[in-house]
């Protein structure tokens, strides 16, 4: 069973021979960006919903590696219909696939080289220098803008 997220979809000229499902969000990403694919493709993109048990899973596996600001909501529902169906995801995202090779789910670029290790994510003020684990708005001392940087 193959997982497909909106990267994907954005790098494929046709749907994958393999049996398949995407979560809804990713169609309705595919419309929002008004994809011209998805009136084609319409009726035969298999969606189905993740549980919540899963995405629990994932949002603890992503607050770890500092990934949880760099998903999106419907890149969280990718990883967790992969761990509901046991897929394999095919995306070129690479924070999902950070994830995934956290959790140890199968996973293959579409359009570009897969990521080589696991990065691990910390952020920092780019006023004031600080550093944190968890991503902000703002920094909470001096209220700059916060920038991702990979943990050394």
């Amino acid at each position: 069973m193959l997982i497909l997220d909106t990267s994907a979809l954005f790098s494929m000229d046709q749907l994958p021979n393999e049996e398949f499902l995407c979560p809804p969000g990713v169609v309705d990403e595919l419309a929002r960006y008004n994809d011209k694919r998805l009136e084609l493709w319409g009726d035969l993109l298999r969606t189905s919903d993740c549980t919540s048990e899963s995405m629990k899973k994932v949002a603890a596996a992503a607050e770890k590696s500092g990934d949880i600001s760099r998903l999106s909501p419907v890149d969280i529902t990718v990883l967790a219909l992969a761990v509901d169906t046991g897929g394999t995801i095919l995306t070129d995202d690479y924070s999902i696939q950070n994830v995934s090779k956290i959790m140890g789910i199968p996973f293959k670029p579409i359009g570009q080289d897969a990521i080589r290790k696991v990065e691990k994510w910390n952020y920092q003020c780019k006023g004031c220098g600080k550093w944190f684990k968890e991503k902000a708005d703002e920094c909470p001392i001096c209220g700059s803008g916060m920038k991702a940087c990979r943990k050394r």
